[in-house]
């Protein structure tokens, strides 16, 4: 007699969970007993018990543990480093499997629907992986497949990650992870649609269809479902390519990735949330930037957008109640003086190189492995005299992406003038035009 296939997914979803949860549980017992030995030289030993927890994992969790680490405010360096360090290792579907999953996506006559089809994965990751194949009329493709059972595995881990930030707010931290939770919850989440990552993607590829320089895939609908993906596939090389290209070059690529974040930002009020370098690449000599991988973009409320002006301008002015009412106006509470110095520090970080009218790094004199973990830790320090701050959900990915841009501005070398860049963007902006221009672009392509 066949098992319910619910009933499969019910029962695999309860192992997942009582294997994660027991990997957590040890680690937790031990960090519990070095806590007792005292926390100055347990730090490190502890982040390495939650990563070897995490790293005997796959899937959801893995992408969930690697994305809170590359926000540095939330967790303490020790376990962010070790956090970033793990690899999604969820292993490739074989050909058979493939065969299976995409006759239950496109129908069992799916290969006829193709040219060619590369049963072989180019690229394998945490939710799922990527076939090259070619279209009936010629076209390169790349093909994004779900992984069976996503969902359920999904909800299982993000019960199990507010286990992992209590571990992180209670042993290490001042910041109330609540609100962060939630964020990454809600991103994740949406990740797994990949009818939302297609308009996503055709969001991109409208706001940028008249540059050159700048070039989304085209998702094809009629090869594509809720778990299948199917796009035209750009050429192109990593960024890892060119950290020996001139100067010039390494330039270059630097203004089109601070571009390509910025502009749909400051126009659409949208921004696209993963910065891992797989998701950009550049064609010939670095002349075209690919954007890729568009299961992360956040949409903000255009207020959102103007109070990130007009802390610019606050730190610029040097305007104490200017920066004050900034914070307020993103959802900051408790807000005297002390705490605005605080999230200052964080603030002028970030904003650092658009304050500065000159050619310059990014971050004079900090390698990309460290950049923002100085910053990170002075305000954890400056909080455990204050009690926890809650950080409102929209700066998670605003952080993120930044965080992930400024290591690859880091990387590359590149020197540019930040401020003019920023400035040139910021031409006639009214938050007016903004929600005017966001609510016609997301309604091109059906993205709420």
């Amino acid at each position: 007699m066949p098992l319910d296939p619910e009933r499969d997914r019910l029962s695999g979803r309860v192992a997942r969970f009582a294997r994660v949860g027991a990997g957590l549980s040890g680690a937790a017992a031990a960090i519990g007993a070095n806590a007792l030995i005292g926390r100055s030289e347990q730090d490190v030993r502890n982040a390495r018990l939650v990563g070897q927890a995490l790293g005997r994992l796959k899937g959801p969790l893995m992408k969930v543990a690697q994305m809170a680490a590359t926000v540095p405010d939330l967790l303490p360096p020790e376990l962010a480093q070790e956090l970033s360090s793990l690899q999604a290792n969820a292993p490739p579907m074989g050909p058979s499997f493939v065969r299976r999953r995409m006759a239950a996506e496109l129908g069992p006559d799916w290969i006829g629907r193709f040219d060619s089809f590369e049963l072989e994965p180019a690229a394998a990751a945490s939710l799922g992986q990527v076939h090259r194949a070619t279209a009936q009329d010629g076209r390169l493709l790349a093909v994004k497949l779900q992984y069976p059972d996503m969902q359920s595995a999904v909800e299982t881990d993000l019960s199990q990650m507010r286990a992992v930030m209590a571990l992180g707010r209670s042993l290490f931290g001042q910041v109330d992870t609540r609100e962060i939770v939630d964020e990454i919850s809600a991103r994740i989440r949406e990740e797994l649609d990949y009818a939302r990552e297609a308009k996503a993607m055709a969001l991109y590829r409208d706001f940028f269809a008249n540059r050159d320089d700048i070039e989304a895939p085209e998702p094809l609908p009629e090869l594509s479902t809720g778990r299948l993906l199917t796009m035209s596939w750009l050429e192109g090389r990593g960024l890892t390519h060119f950290t020996e290209a001139t100067q010039e070059t390494r330039n270059r690529i630097a203004r089109l990735l601070f571009e390509t974040w910025w502009t749909p930002l400051i126009q659409i009020g949208v921004i696209h949330g993963d910065p891992h370098l797989g998701n950009y690449t550049f064609a010939g000599d670095a002349a075209r930037l690919n954007l890729l991988d568009f299961g992360c973009i956040r949409i903000f409320p255009p207020s959102f957008v103007g109070g990130v002006l007009r802390l610019y301008r606050a730190l610029v002015e040097d305007d104490a109640d200017a920066q004050a009412e900034a914070y307020r106006t993103w959802g900051f509470k408790g807000l005297d003086k002390q705490l605005v110095e605080t999230l200052n520090i964080w603030a002028r970080f970030i904003y650092g190189p658009l304050l500065d009218d000159r050619m310059r790094t990014v971050a004079d004199g900090v390698s990309p492995g460290a950049y923002g973990r100085r910053e990170a830790f002075q305000v954890k320090k400056a909080l455990e005299s204050q009690g926890p701050v809650t950080i409102p959900r929209e700066f998670v990915f605003m952080d993120r992406a930044a965080i992930g841009l400024g290591a690859a501005f880091l990387r590359l070398g590149a020197e540019l003038n930040w401020r003019r860049l920023f400035e040139a963007s910021l031409e006639g902006f009214t938050e007016a035009d903004l929600a005017r221009r966001q609510s016609e672009a997301l309604a091109r392509v059906g993205l709420t």
